[in-house]
């Protein structure tokens, strides 16, 4: 997964909130995507053991639900921690 892009990396978290059912936020504008923020982007072929995401929610639900749930969908080498 070290040579995964910035944007293919967004992509593939942005289809797994999507099948796993997870309550999200769209963004707003011509082509609505779910609204996620990584913030520091990684260089590709750079290995990281934490990195910090924003998932905004229509709804209350709790985290540990929420990974649980993205988890299920996300391939193997990717996890969500906390």
């Amino acid at each position: 997964m070290i040579y995964i892009s910035h944007l293919d990396l967004m992509l593939m978290f942005r289809r797994a909130i999507r099948r796993a059912g997870v309550p999200f936020v769209l963004t707003k504008g011509f082509s609505p995507r779910v609204k996620i923020s990584i913030p520091k982007a990684l260089k590709l072929g750079v290995e990281s053991d934490a990195e910090e995401m924003s998932l905004w929610l229509t709804r209350e639900v709790s985290r540990d639900t929420v990974i649980e749930m993205i988890n299920s969908e996300l391939p193997k080498g990717v996890r969500l921690i906390g």
